[in-house]
């Protein structure tokens, strides 16, 4: 390869492209081609099948994404190491979880959220591990991919930036509005920062499972989808700026302050332990 290739190939923006392409490529392809043909050939329970469909699309886009960092990064991903695994798989799924459980508290104690029932038969399998699969695709390649590439050439700063900007595609959403690209912005910086602060995504990701399985659990809308299924079945009323309206409790101000104050004490923590990444001179 010579010199000019190699500049093009490693070229921050060309990697980040070529990874997506790459990981989210092969992730469709397969599901497309061959997952979801052969399993709905196979079994007569398209509940089964999607489930099993998903969880081969989450483990399809983890290999793609490894064998792109071996093989065109020439590198071993660092942002997939396991070894705190199981410390970040809680610390991520608790306070995500959490967070979404104290606004509806909240709500409840202000009389605007109230329970109907309770019942697994608005929720399944498949909408778990859609949810997993979805949340892995936002967490690898904005995170893992953009922002560790962006960090490491433009520096911490302008990465959180991005970061957060690219988060506002969101408001393709159903039912979104202004307030919810604010919420958008919100998630984007604290998502990243989860990211900046841990260099691995596994914070991050569990993080956005607990607090995109809490939003339906607890009745919600999840990012202006009513299609997520429910385990409380329960009723919002209120003002749409407490309550989230149809977006759903993640559109709460009481959740974007909460969300915004998680993001900010990861930045204080990153800066006190020298995780800032500052840009390098051109």
């Amino acid at each position: 390869m010579n010199v000019l290739a190699k500049h093009f190939f490693n070229f921050p923006v060309t990697k980040i492209v070529a990874g997506i392409v790459i990981c989210l490529g092969t992730m469709v392809l397969i599901k497309v081609c061959i997952s979801q043909p052969i399993l709905y050939g196979l079994l007569d329970n398209r509940e089964l099948a999607d489930t099993i469909k998903n969880c081969i699309s989450f483990i399809t886009l983890l290999v793609s994404y490894f064998l792109f960092s071996k093989f065109y990064e020439r590198t071993s991903p660092g942002e997939l190491s396991v070894k705190y695994l199981p410390k970040e798989m809680l610390g991520g799924f608790i306070p995500g979880f959490l967070a979404i459980s104290l606004s509806i508290f909240l709500l409840y104690l202000m009389g605007y959220y109230r329970i109907v029932s309770i019942s697994l038969s608005h929720y399944s399998l498949k909408l778990f591990t859609l949810l997993l699969a979805a949340a892995l695709v936002e967490d690898l390649l904005i995170r893992g991919l953009i922002i560790r590439v962006l960090e490491n050439w433009l520096g911490t700063y302008i990465a959180l930036i991005i970061g957060m900007l690219l988060e506002t595609m969101h408001m393709f959403n159903p039912n979104a509005n202004a307030l919810s690209i604010i919420f958008d912005l919100i998630w984007g910086f604290t998502m990243a920062m989860f990211y900046v602060y841990s260099k691995r995504i596994w914070l991050p990701f569990f993080f956005h499972v607990g607090w995109n399985f809490a939003q339906p659990f607890y009745g919600s809308n999840l990012t202006g989808l009513d299609d997520m299924g429910t385990i409380i079945q329960s009723q919002f009323k209120g003002p749409l700026i407490l309550t989230g309206g149809a977006v759903g409790i993640e559109n709460s101000i009481i959740t974007g302050v909460l969300l915004l104050v998680i993001g900010l004490i990861l930045l204080y923590l990153a800066k006190k332990e020298g995780k800032i990444i500052k840009r390098k001179a051109f």
